[in-house]
């Protein structure tokens, strides 16, 4: 017994608290190599260490939601100075890949296509979630997860369902500010267009600049959040142009061609226009 009268558990089934507690017997056991390249333990561990923040990250927004619904702006903006933090960390994984090379990727590759199937990395479920939240939204992605019909309900789910921005901006029309009916209730699953009404909304909080106001604050972790994830997207285009080229890879599409549209997908679109207005 402990001192709060319960049973602690014995060290004698081979675990220690530490190892209960992160499951370190499990966790080393999920590494699965299907090459000989000696660049796989790092490109392994580097996708599964994404899978673990892309979770953290949709968390973090979800808590970030409840927040806004009840009007705590402050407690929103702890939340999303932690997202900041997180995508900040996540983004130095790239270099520990730094000096991948073609050579030592495409066995991997390979190795992944003959034992598992045809991979695309489009099928990362933990990261599509996470971009709907971020209000980037696609409803043609799904078709990706009608192998795994339990994340494609989830993910349906989430598509239809408001995203961070569309929380925010409910959130601003309760404090009085002008945003447009057709933004508060609207098909959530649609791709967001940006209102001038919207961006006229951010660049008065920016008039103010008074570095006091929460709204302002908040504004400029969504412009810290939609840089650092398009930092990721950059890197990622990096690093493929690095180790993979210009081979098919996206249903036949030649893998940089695929990518670079995705570069235009900036998060939190008005909070960024509004800054031409403000003089």
């Amino acid at each position: 017994m402990n001192d709060t009268g319960t049973t602690q558990p014995s060290q004698s089934d081979g675990h220690t608290p530490y190892s209960r507690y992160v499951q370190t017997e499990v966790l080393h056991t999920l590494q699965e190599f299907v090459s000989d390249s000696p660049a796989e333990p790092a490109f392994l561990a580097n996708v599964q260490i994404s899978e673990i923040y892309w979770a953290l990250i949709t968390r973090e927004l979800v808590a970030a939601q409840i927040e806004l619904r009840h009007d705590r702006i402050a407690a929103t903006n702890r939340i999303l100075r932690r997202i900041v933090s997180h995508m900040e960390a996540f983004n130095a994984n790239w270099r520990s890949l730094s000096w991948l090379t073609p050579a030592e990727l495409m066995p991997i590759l390979k190795g992944l296509s003959a034992k598992h199937g045809k991979d695309t990395a489009l099928q990362g479920w933990t990261f599509r979630e996470m971009t709907f939240l971020l209000g980037v939204k696609d409803r043609p992605s799904l078709e990706h997860f009608e192998p795994q019909p339990q994340r494609h309900l989830q993910l349906t789910e989430r598509l239809n369902s408001p995203s961070l921005y569309d929380d925010i901006l409910a959130a601003l029309a309760r404090d009085g500010k002008p945003v447009p009916e057709n933004y508060l209730k609207h098909d959530y699953a649609k791709a967001y267009k940006p209102s001038k009404e919207i961006e006229a909304i951010w660049a008065e909080i920016y008039r103010r600049d008074d570095p006091a106001d929460q709204w302002r604050s908040l504004a400029e972790l969504l412009a810290d959040i939609a840089v650092e994830f398009t930092n990721w997207k950059y890197l990622h285009l990096m690093a493929t142009r690095r180790t993979f080229g210009s081979r098919p890879a996206y249903h036949g599409v030649d893998a940089i061609q695929w990518l670079l549209p995705t570069m235009e997908e900036v998060p939190f679109p008005e909070v960024w226009t509004a800054r031409g207005l403000v003089s």
